[in-house]
């Protein structure tokens, strides 16, 4: 099966090592440098992950560029979009567990990406993410979603400078970090241009700095991947 069709059916994919080796101690020192308590945030975050305030930072805006995951980004949207928010994220020692969910599109099916670039090692020791492959497209007439049964879920390991790409209607959600040990990564939002007026009327309080102004086009992307 050729990578493209792989990512439309399945909802996601793993980029092993996207991120350069020698850029992840940068990225981790800007993590720690941006962290805020829950309550210091526009919107409260909440109290199971540590969040880090980091979307202005040159390293973490030249990884929420790379090409391969703009790639991947313009073949799930599937037409002009824009970076419209990064923050960091991680789970807490003895924390961290979340119910399965859609972080739901927009205006239509497929609107919204989104990424999680890892700083750290992740495994089910340190709460990675947890999935649905091809749950982002249930078949007409499929039954109402159970959002409490994890029987075709994945857990996600892998190494630092791993990105993980989805449509944001697969089913997924974030893992229990029994081990205490660290897990920080960013989630990075991409959107469709379409939305970018949504955007602005609530980007404040998201607690976006940067400057979304920038358009990202799918034909101008070079695939990661030999589909031959």
């Amino acid at each position: 099966m050729l990578e493209r069709e792989r990512l439309h059916r399945d909802g996601y994919t793993l980029l092993r090592q996207a991120i350069a080796p020698e850029w992840l101690d940068g990225l981790r020192d800007a993590f720690d440098a941006g962290v805020k308590p829950a309550d210091q945030w526009p919107v409260p975050r909440g109290t199971d992950y540590r969040h880090s305030l980091l979307d202005d930072d040159p390293s973490v805006q030249a990884v929420c560029r790379l090409p391969q995951v703009l790639a991947v980004v313009g073949a799930l949207i599937g037409e002009r979009f824009f970076l419209a928010q990064v923050e960091g994220r991680e789970p807490l020692a003895g924390r961290g567990h979340q119910r399965l969910h859609r972080d739901l599109s927009a205006q239509r099916p497929g609107d919204i990406a989104n990424a999680l670039a890892y700083f750290d090692d992740y495994g089910p020791d340190n709460g990675a993410t947890r999935l649905v492959p091809g749950s982002h497209r249930p078949l007409p007439g499929a039954p109402e979603v159970d959002f409490d049964d994890e029987s075709a879920v994945i857990q996600l390991a892998g190494r630092a400078g791993d990105i993980l790409l989805f449509d944001v209607d697969l089913l997924h959600a974030g893992s229990l970090n029994p081990s205490g040990a660290r897990r920080r990564s960013i989630l990075i939002s991409y959107f469709s241009a379409n939305l970018y007026e949504s955007h602005l009327q609530s980007m404040a309080l998201r607690g976006v700095r940067m400057d979304t102004r920038e358009r990202f086009t799918p034909e101008d992307m070079t695939w990661p991947w030999d589909d031959r």
